[in-house]
This record gives C-alpha cells, sequence and structure tokens, in this order.
C-alpha cells in the first residue's frame, strides 16, 4: 500500500510556531539526531523548554498552541530522559538530519528510472470527454446538489496532501495562494540511504522546500480538483466547484507523510479559518502506532505513543476551532476492528539498519489519522456501489463511504480504467514519470489530455476521501454562518458530520456477509480476497452509515 492512500499508482504563517534555536547552534554535525518532543499538557513552554536542555537537546522550533518542539541532540540517551521527564509527554524521531542535499539533477527526471511501468487496462482511450467519464459525480447525485448550491468562495478546504499543482485549469480558478502552505522539507534518503524525494530540485537555488503551489506526487492535485474543480465546461467538475482550495502540503514527494508537517497544518488549518481538511494518507512510519508493541524498541514504542497523543491534541484543537476532519479509511483490505497482520512498519529508517518487521496488530492499535479524534474515516465505493476489494472496513471504525473506483468492478474482475475515479493530473509529474511523452502525448491508458491540461483515472480510498469532503464543503456553504474571527462562513463540526451521515444512502452488507473478491491481473491465477460485513443496513462495517449523498446533503 502505498502511504498516500491511493490504491493504484491575506494570513501570516502559524504565529504559534517560534524558531528558538540560539546563537551558535549551528548546521547538523555528524551523531546529530533530530527529535519532536511533545510537552506535558498545562506544563509552561518555560519548564519544557529546560526539560529539554536538561536532556541534552537544543529546541530548534517550537509550537507553544499544541506543545511541542523541533529538537536537535547529539546525547545517546536523550530518548531515555525526556521519557523520565515529568515536563515531558512523548518523543519521536523527526527525520535524519546528516541526510545532505544531492544536487546531481535539476528536475524530476532523476527519478523517472524507478517508476514501474504501467500496467495496460481497458480504457477507451481519449476519444470520450473526460465529464462524461465521471460516474462518481452521478452515484453521489452532485447535478442535483448544484441546483441548490455549487458551493461559496467563503468556504476553505484544506487538502493536506503531497501538494497541489495550481497552474492545471481544473484547480486554478478556486485556489487561494496566499493562505496555501508547504510544511514539509525534501529528504533526500534514510537513515539507511533508501531514496525518499530524491534530489533537491526546486528552482532557483535547488532548495528542499518547494513552493506552495505545485505537485511532485500527482495525489494532492487529484483530490483537490474532485473536491473543487470549476463547473467551467472545461474538464470535470468537482463536488463544490465553487468553494475555494487551500494547500496545506504535509506529504513528501515520495507520498510519505511524517508527523511534525501534519501537527503544523493542523494548528495552521485552525487558526486561519479552515472548515474542512482531507487527510487521504496515513502517518509514516508505522501503519499502525501501538503503545505497547512488543517487536518494537523503547525508542520506536515512545515514538508510536506520540504519534497518537500529538496527533489527538492537534485533532482536538482543529475541531475545537471549527474544522471538519475528512480522511481516507485506507487500502489494506482490512477489517481495523480485528487483529491485522502488519509487514510494512515501520517504513522509513531513522536509525541505519531498521527495517520492517512483521508483528500482530490488534484493534487497540491506531492508525493516523483515520482513527484519530473528531475524524471521519470514510471507505471506497466502485461503480457498481459495492465496497471496493482494496477498502479496509471495520463496524464502529467506517463512519461513511463515497465513491474511490474500483477497476475490477466489472464482469470479468479485468481491470478497466474507465471505471477509477478521474481527476486532473500535473504535466510535469508525467512527463517525469514517463506516463506523458516527450511530444504531449499520454503513454499509458490511465492518463488522458483535454486540451491543454492531462487527467488521470486512480482509485483508492484516497480518492473517496475527497467526495466526503466536498459534500462537507457544501454543507457548509448552504447551512454556515458569518465567521466572526476570520470572516467567510463557519459550522460547527459536529453540525457537519450530523448532516453528512443523516442524508448518506443507507447501504446493507451484501448477502450473505461474507463476501469474496475475484479479479483477474491477467496472470496464472485470479487474485481474491474474502472479508465479512458486519452490522445493520445503517449502520455497518462496509458503509458505515451509508453512502455520502450530495443532493440530500444541501435539499
Amino acid at each position: 500500500m502505498r502511504r498516500v492512500l491511493t490504491a493504484t499508482t491575506a494570513v501570516a504563517a502559524v504565529t504559534a510556531c517560534l524558531t528558538v534555536q540560539p546563537a551558535g547552534a549551528g548546521p547538523a554535525i555528524s551523531g546529530e539526531r533530530e527529535f519532536l518532543v511533545l510537552y506535558a499538557e498545562d506544563t509552561s513552554p518555560g519548564t519544557a523548554r529546560a526539560a529539554v536542555r536538561a536532556a541534552g537537546g537544543i529546541v530548534l522550533e517550537e509550537n507553544t498552541t499544541l506543545g511541542y518542539a523541533t529538537v536537535r541532540t547529539a546525547e545517546t540517551g536523550f530518548v531515555t530522559s525526556v521519557l523520565r521527564a515529568e515536563a515531558l509527554a512523548g518523543v519521536a524521531p523527526n527525520r535524519p538530519v546528516a541526510a545532505l542535499p544531492r544536487n546531481d539533477a535539476s528536475d524530476l527526471s532523476a527519478r523517472a528510472a524507478a517508476t514501474p511501468a504501467p500496467t495496460a487496462t481497458g480504457s477507451t482511450g481519449p476519444g470520450k470527454p473526460v465529464a462524461e467519464r465521471q460516474w462518481d459525480m452521478r452515484q453521489i447525485q452532485t447535478e442535483a446538489a448544484h441546483a441548490v448550491t455549487k458551493g461559496d468562495k467563503r468556504v476553505l478546504v484544506g487538502v493536506m496532501d503531497t501538494g497541489v499543482d495550481a497552474s492545471h485549469p481544473d484547480i486554478a480558478p478556486n485556489f487561494d495562494r496566499t493562505l496555501s502552505r508547504n510544511f514539509t522539507v525534501d529528504i533526500p534518503e534514510d537513515a539507511n540511504g533508501v531514496e525518499i524525494d530524491g534530489p533537491c530540485a526546486s528552482e532557483p537555488d535547488k532548495a528542499c522546500t518547494d513552493p506552495a503551489d505545485i505537485d511532485e506526487n500527482e495525489h494532492g492535485t487529484h483530490i483537490a480538483s474532485t473536491i473543487a474543480a470549476p463547473d467551467d465546461g472545461i474538464g470535470i467538475t468537482g463536488v463544490a466547484p465553487n468553494v475555494t482550495i487551500v494547500n496545506l502540503r504535509t506529504g513528501q514527494d515520495s507520498g510519505q507523510f511524517f508527523l511534525k508537517p501534519t501537527l503544523d497544518a493542523l494548528v495552521y488549518a485552525a487558526d486561519n479559518g479552515i472548515d474542512v481538511v482531507n487527510m487521504s494518507y496515513y502517518l509514516d512510519p508505522w501503519a499502525w502506532n501501538c503503545a505497547n508493541d512488543p517487536t518494537a524498541s523503547a525508542e520506536e514504542r515512545a515514538q508510536q505513543r506520540t504519534v497518537i497523543r500529538a496527533v489527538n491534541r492537534a485533532l482536538r484543537y482543529a475541531h475545537g476551532k471549527g474544522v471538519t476532519l475528512i480522511a481516507a479509511a485506507g487500502n489494506d483490505k482490512s477489517d481495523y476492528t480485528k487483529v491485522i497482520t502488519d509487514t510494512t512498519s515501520p517504513n522509513f529508517a531513522t536509525l541505519p539498519g531498521q527495517q520492517p518487521r512483521k508483528r500482530q496488530v490488534p484493534p487497540s492499535c491506531v492508525s493516523q489519522p483515520s482513527e484519530g479524534q473528531h475524524v471521519i474515516p470514510v471507505s471506497a465505493t466502485g461503480v457498481s456501489g459495492r465496497k471496493a476489494y482494496y477498502s479496509s472496513f471495520g463496524l464502529g471504525y467506517i463512519k461513511v463511504a463515497a465513491p474511490g473506483g474500483d477497476k475490477v468492478d466489472n464482469v470479468d474482475g479485468r481491470p478497466d480504467d474507465e471505471i477509477g475515479i478521474w481527476a486532473a493530473y500535473p504535466e510535469q509529474v508525467g512527463r517525469a514519470g514517463g506516463t506523458i511523452r516527450a511530444d504531449g502525448t499520454p503513454a499509458v491508458p490511465y492518463v488522458v489530455k483535454e486540451g491543454d491540461a492531462y487527467y488521470a483515472s486512480l482509485q483508492g480510498t484516497s480518492m473517496a476521501a475527497p467526495h466526503a469532503a466536498g459534500v462537507a464543503a457544501l454543507i457548509v456553504s448552504r447551512y454556515g454562518q458569518e465567521d466572526p474571527v476570520h470572516g467567510g462562513l463557519t459550522l460547527d463540526p459536529d453540525e457537519v458530520e450530523r448532516r453528512l451521515l443523516g442524508t448518506a444512502v443507507p447501504r446493507a452488507c451484501p448477502d450473505p456477509a461474507t463476501y469474496t473478491y475475484t479479479w483477474d491481473l491477467g496472470g496464472e491465477a485470479k487474485e481474491t480476497s474474502t472479508q465479512t460485513c458486519e452490522g445493520t443496513r445503517n449502520a455497518n462495517g462496509f458503509f458505515g452509515s451509508g453512502v455520502v449523498n450530495a443532493n440530500q446533503a444541501v435539499s
């Protein structure tokens, strides 16, 4: 599973975020590491800062709103000292600080060789207008909803993802450059030397921090256009075509997502009047965070506990400031309320030699942010309305379902791009990865060109979540009140959730409830996955309260 949850391939910055690195701290030296340290609640920043210093750390940056700091240290016993300090509540590796950027490439082409060759499928090709391929919008009745409202420019939707290509014609009219931020720094490689983002390549100075209006992955752009592509006769139309998109970049070019950018983005969203955020990812390096993981070292257990505590602290803060929190449910084909076998974690090495291992994950372990507090996890449906074969599920976990695409949801189970989710695709990503030829023509059937823009067919709970986020934005547009703090509109997130779930169309479990998915990838044997749906027609593990319905949500 990719880290991003795809199954196929004028406001100041946060005022509470303070740089407090002392003079002489200087650049990283060999043996130094960088951590995120969580302060104990009700502890003053001064007291917590003193505890960090006593443990041998230097505070580089501090967020006093939530109470966490970025810390650099060369002390080998730093983690142990932090865990013993009453003023500190947790510690997690932030990122390698000794991995210097390799400036041996000027653009994304250096990563093209590592891009897997795409598998040709049954797409009908570019002759069919991309708007006609939007079965997903028909499934949730957006056309009828748009007769009531297409959304309001004053409603802000934050896309917490890999970035947003603001130059795409299905993004540009609704993109807010002033509010958009990039909370990430490119990471060339992990502690084992495995490439993550590759060489830092942003012009003009090969910096490791990209502008807040580009996407070097594809994921965030696809999501943003699903939410709010304008209804202007060009390309596609989003769920809420008149709302405003704000890029809150939290993901690396690689598609990995780490703790500090997520915390920073949630605080920023809360403090700047963002109404809805879409989080189509899980936090690396642990697919599930287990407070008492028997396979983990003391530092790894501390990291997992810190992720749970810190993200929940940020989610509570954002929810309390009026942010509706939408997340993708996951593409593991797994019931999150049962024991799961995890073989992927940790997927990012913060220490040399650190590797993924096999472990049994009980339901008490938490995938963040989808299992976080106040979050609405969204499962995915296919063109027939069934739960997508890859979509994770679980009674009490899934709150609602939405179209995510299921390319084998057909009679013969052969992959067909037509029944994926079609949305905006960044041209630079396609040219770098070989899906767009030098002459500008698409090289694969899941990418098409219409006019001067490109569109891709993807599938995943990543694609389902923005449909729910778009409906949430329509709800705020229809029923929101003037925001006395930030201007624009606002609506209590609990009210948004009530309307979103209450107007969803209930869908019963399959009969029998244990369902075997079968698909054919052209090999010697067909692939299968047997999954069991628990619950009633109005509340079950596959669809939650039902499939979101834009028309019913605003009528």
